[in-house]
C-alpha cells in the first residue's frame, strides 16, 4: 500500500540498510561499503517522507509528466472554442431563418413582377389590335370621304339638281337615261353617306379604345416598373442573406474542425496526465490529483460544515463529524486518496457507507450513497480519484449529498482544512 511515507517495501529496505550500517562489527568493510552504496541509491522521497516520481528520462516504461495545469489549459481551450462555435451555430440558425424569409420575399416579389409583366404584355397585344382596327377605320373613312367628294364634284359639274331638271325639259327624248342616272347617283350618294358615317363611328370608337388602351398601358407600365424595382430589392436582400449565411457556415465549419482538433488534444493531454498519475499512484487513478496524492471526493457545494449544529433530521444539537457536499443524486463519488476499503454497506444514519483506510492512521468515509450505488467491496484497493460510489440520500439525510468524513488515528477532524493542506479545495 502506498501512503504518505512510501511503500511498505521501501520502508523495509530503509530499515534493513540502517540496521546494517549501525552494526559494522558484524560485517566486513566490503559489505559495509556495499550497504552504504545501497543506502545512497534509496530514493530521496523515502528519506523525506514525500513520494516523488523518479526521473522519466531514466525509464522508458514511465510516461512523461503532464501537469493538471496543462490539462486545465487544454480543456479551457476546448470550452472557449465550443462556446464560440455554439454562438456561430446560433447565428447560422438565425441567418438560415433570414435567408428563408428573404428568399420567400424574393419569390413573392418575383411572382408579382411576373404577373405585372403578363398583364402588360396582354394589354400591349390588345392595344395593337385596337390600333389596327382604328387604322382600318381611318382608311375606310378616308376612302368614303374621297368617294363622296367625287360624287359631289360630279353633281356640282352638272349643275346639281336644277341642272338635271333643265336637261329633262330640254331633251324629252333622253328623259329615261337622265332619270336612271339621277337614281344611280342618288344610290351612290346614299351609299357614300352610309360608309362615311360608319367610318366616322369606327374612327371615334377606335380612337376611344386607343385612348383607353394608352391609359391602361401607362398604368401597367408604372406597375410593372414598381414590381420590378421591388423584385430587384428583394433579390438583393436574398443574395446578401445567403452570402452572410455562407460566411457563417464557413466560420462554423472552421471552428468545428478546430474544436475537434482541440478536443482530441485535450483528451490526449488528459490521458497523458492520467497515465502519469497512475504510474505514480497506481492503476485506477483518475481526475485531478494533488502532488501529495489526494483528489476531490465529490463535485458539489458545501451545505453543512464540521462541528456542533442543530441536526435537521434528529432535531437536536450534536456533533456533525464531517463535511456535507451537496450534489445531485446519481453523481459519482471518488476516493480521496489511495487505500484499502474497510467498510462497504449500510451504516445506520450514514446510510450506504464506504470507508477507506488511507494509511498512516488516516481514513476517509463517504456516507448516504444511493441504494445499489456502492461500487467497491471490503478489502479492495483503490487509487485516488477512482470512482467508489454514487451520491444519494439514504440514512439520516434531508437531501442528495455526500457526508465526507476524515479520521486521523480514529478521531474525526474537519475535512475542509485537512484537504486544503493536501492541495484539494472542497466544494465548487
Amino acid at each position: 500500500m502506498t501512503g504518505r511515507w512510501g511503500s511498505t517495501r521501501s520502508r523495509t529496505t530503509l530499515r534493513t540498510a540502517l540496521l546494517q550500517t549501525a552494526r559494522p562489527s558484524r560485517m566486513s568493510r566490503t559489505r559495509a561499503l556495499a550497504a552504504s552504496i545501497a543506502l545512497a541509491l534509496v530514493p530521496v522521497s523515502v528519506l523525506t517522507g514525500v513520494i516523488v516520481p523518479p526521473s522519466y528520462a531514466a525509464s522508458r516504461d514511465t510516461p512523461p509528466e503532464i501537469t493538471w495545469a496543462q490539462v486545465a489549459a487544454a480543456q479551457a481551450s476546448v470550452a472557449a472554442t465550443k462556446a464560440l462555435a455554439d454562438q456561430i451555430k446560433a447565428q447560422v440558425a438565425a441567418l438560415q431563418v433570414s435567408v428563408d424569409k428573404a428568399q420567400a420575399e424574393a419569390k413573392a416579389k418575383g411572382d408579382a413582377y411576373g404577373k405585372a409583366q403578363d398583364a402588360f404584355d396582354a394589354q400591349e397585344y390588345i392595344f395593337e389590335q385596337l390600333q389596327a382596327q382604328a387604322d382600318a377605320a381611318h382608311k375606310e373613312a378616308d376612302a368614303a370621304k374621297k368617294t363622296a367628294g367625287q360624287l359631289l364634284a360630279q353633281l356640282a359639274k352638272s349643275g346639281g339638281a336644277d341642272g338635271i331638271t333643265t336637261s329633262l325639259l330640254g331633251n324629252s327624248g333622253q328623259a329615261d337615261q337622265l332619270l336612271a342616272k339621277v337614281g344611280y347617283m342618288s344610290q351612290i350618294t346614299d351609299r357614300s353617306k352610309q360608309v362615311y358615317e360608319k367610318a366616322l363611328r369606327l374612327q371615334k370608337g377606335a380612337q376611344a379604345l386607343t385612348d383607353q388602351a394608352d391609359a391602361a398601358k401607362a398604368i401597367l407600365a408604372k406597375l410593372k416598373d414598381t414590381a420590378q424595382t421591388a423584385f430587384v430589392a428583394a433579390q438583393a436582400a436574398s443574395d446578401a442573406a445567403a452570402k452572410a449565411l455562407s460566411a457563417a457556415q464557413t466560420t462554423f465549419a472552421d471552428l468545428s474542425a478546430k474544436l475537434a482538433a482541440l478536443t482530441k488534444q485535450a483528451d490526449q493531454t488528459l490521458a497523458g496526465y492520467t497515465a502519469f498519475q497512475q504510474a505514480k499512484w497506481g492503476a485506477g487513478t483518475a481526475g485531478r490529483v494533488s502532488s501529495s496524492g489526494w483528489a476531490n471526493p465529490v463535485s458539489g457545494w458545501l451545505s453543512s460544515g464540521y462541528g456542533m449544529r442543530f441536526d435537521p433530521y434528529y432535531h437536536r444539537w450534536q456533533l456533525h463529524n464531517g463535511q456535507d457536499i451537496a450534489a445531485a443524486c446519481g453523481k459519482p463519488i471518488f476516493a480521496a486518496h489511495a487505500g484499502t476499503v474497510t467498510y462497504a454497506g449500510w451504516n445506520g444514519g450514514l446510510g450506504n457507507y464506504v470507508q477507506i483506510d488511507n494509511g498512516d492512521g488516516i481514513s476517509t468515509g463517504y456516507g448516504h450513497q444511493t441504494n445499489g450505488g456502492i461500487l467497491v467491496q471490503r478489502g479492495q484497493h483503490v487509487a485516488p480519484g477512482q470512482r467508489i460510489g454514487t451520491v444519494g440520500t439514504t440514512g439520516a439525510s434531508m437531501g442528495c449529498h455526500t457526508h465526507f468524513i476524515v479520521r486521523v488515528n480514529g478521531a474525526t477532524t474537519d475535512p475542509k482544512p485537512f484537504m486544503r493542506d493536501r492541495g484539494i479545495t472542497l466544494g465548487n
